[in-house]
């Protein structure tokens, strides 16, 4: 399972549970991304201390690699 604020793995039987009166459940790691998430309604991505696996796309080093290709001149 994941934290539903930082997706940071959790083993079983850590964390908390939240369930919503319309049957949505959230697992959150600490009571910091508890809080953050339900009580302060933050965005996990936009929260400056939370770590993300970017997309490969995203990154520096896979947009140095991808270059657009050059058209051939006209004569």
């Amino acid at each position: 399972m994941k934290c539903a604020f930082c997706s940071k793995d959790l083993s079983k039987g850590a964390g908390y549970l939240f369930s919503k009166k319309d049957g949505t459940t959230y697992m959150f790691c600490s009571s910091k991304c508890r809080n953050n998430q339900l009580g302060l309604k933050r965005v996990g991505k936009k929260a400056p201390w939370v770590k993300r696996e970017k997309p490969a796309s995203e990154t520096k080093k896979e947009k140095a690699k991808i270059k657009p290709e050059k058209k051939p001149e006209k004569k």
